[in-house]
């Protein structure tokens, strides 16, 4: 028996095949998707523009830039990137469109906001914020541009909501180099996290009842405080050499002394002192094997940077279970009634910007650009974003799982081809910055 003739085998194929009825529907659903963001292009060229770049975005072409777009539809490229790269149209009237539409498909009360900084690759140094900094795609410091992006995570799917790109304090006080990559001069040096609390401001009114992050934003102190300030439940990583004091660790008194608080720790060291019976069961998240489970440990603690002693905050220690278990360390702000598995619950969520962007860099080109401007990297990401939230909708409407991936095949129409994401969403993959350098 060959493989293909497999049962396993026969059962992937029946669910990746779509009926002629599925395929021809694409397109007319495409039409209409598009229509709600129509408005917002003033120009039929820039509407036809728009159709092309996202039809481009949903195809099967292996390099998504204008020229191969632009090449597979038979018309000029230099339209498009102009489009793309310096068009006069509104990229954040888009976005915030789409948060409209996500609130509409996805909105739910118990939803998580997931913030992570995403980089890209460069070469040379004309491209608005690069330099030399932390890689996360290759691991090492090299030259990029890095992003801060915004996703949302419910019970019904995950979707992207917004990003930014980061401007290095070198690019932020050079004014020959903003000029040259046309920087509003509005735009002012932020570190990442003041640039996820922009994001997380507005898209406050997507419905959700926590903010999750990694250790790049849980270990900056003011970020916590500033949530807290605003009323934004929190799970984030923090290192495991963050400095914490169980408030709850008694410490023995002294005869004619007064009574002395608990010493600071690393947080690593403070878990490996506590007994085994502390540690709680729970199921962690469904996963495509079965629920994922793992372990979990709970203490009010401070925290303590550069001298300064926080407040009281939760502190939550994950342990996954199986072959290569992983430890996280989380604080937040969650009070003593909220449940730990409410906790794991929301901190299990930050894995779907990881999905969200991956599927990007994926399917839609999210790494595939060649412009240099702030303008023209913000409308690329802006295409891209509308593109993935198409392919949301599209799994949704179907209710299929992810099953592998499939190019658009006639991407220049899509009526009578299907979108690559109605089977080509995958689940769970690996946090990844395979995109190729632009």
């Amino acid at each position: 028996m060959s493989l293909l003739e497999r049962p396993e085998a026969q059962e992937l194929l029946k669910d990746a095949t779509m009926s002629p009825r599925t395929v021809r529907g694409c397109g007319e659903r495409l039409t209409e998707y598009l229509g709600r963001y129509l408005p917002l292009f003033y120009r039929e060229e820039q509407r036809q523009h728009l159709r092309l770049a996202v039809e481009g975005r949903l195809s099967g072409l292996e390099r998504k830039t204008s020229e191969p777009i632009a090449r597979q539809a038979g018309l000029p490229r230099r339209a498009l990137q102009r489009f793309i790269g310096a068009g006069e149209w509104d990229d954040e009237a888009v976005m915030a469109k789409m948060r409209g539409q996500v609130c509409e498909e996805l909105a739910d009360a118990n939803g998580v906001l997931v913030l992570d900084p995403s980089s890209f690759p460069k070469k040379g140094k004309d491209s608005c914020g690069v330099q030399r900094q932390w890689c996360g795609r290759l691991g090492k410091t090299d030259n990029c541009q890095v992003g801060v992006f915004l996703a949302y995570a419910g019970a019904k799917g995950h979707a992207p909501l917004d990003r930014r790109l980061y401007l290095p304090k070198s690019w932020a006080k050079d004014k020959k180099r903003r000029e040259q990559a046309y920087v509003p001069k509005s735009v002012k040096y932020q570190a990442k996290w003041q640039i996820g609390l922009e994001l997380i401001e507005r898209n406050r009114a997507v419905p959700h009842a926590w903010v999750t992050g990694d250790d790049e934003f849980g270990r900056v102190a003011e970020f916590r405080e500033a949530l807290r300030e605003e009323g934004e439940p929190y799970v984030l990583d923090v290192p495991c050499n963050t400095l914490v004091r169980d408030l709850d660790e008694r410490v023995r008194r002294r005869a004619g002394k007064r009574p002395r608080k608990p010493p600071f720790r690393r947080v690593d060291s403070w878990l490996a002192r506590q007994p085994a019976n502390r540690w709680q069961e729970i199921e962690i998240r469904a996963g495509e094997k079965g629920p994922l489970k793992g372990k979990a440990i709970r203490a009010r603690v401070q925290t303590r940077t550069k001298g300064r002693v926080g407040s009281e905050e939760c502190l939550v220690v994950i342990r996954t279970m199986g072959a290569e278990p992983r430890t996280h360390y989380t604080l937040s702000d969650a009070s003593p009634r909220v449940p730990t598995t409410e906790v794991v619950r929301a901190h299990a969520e930050r894995h779907r910007i990881e999905e969200t962007l991956q599927e990007g860099k994926g399917e839609v080109g999210l790494g595939h650009y060649e412009v240099r401007s702030w303008t023209g990297w913000h409308h690329h990401i802006t295409l891209c974003f509308l593109a993935l939230l198409f392919l949301v909708l599209e799994k949704l409407r179907l209710g299929k799982k992810n099953t592998g991936r499939h190019g658009l095949p006639g991407a220049g129409d899509l009526h009578g081809t299907a979108p690559s994401a109605t089977a080509d969403l995958r689940g769970n993959r690996q946090k990844s910055e395979r995109s190729p350098a632009a």
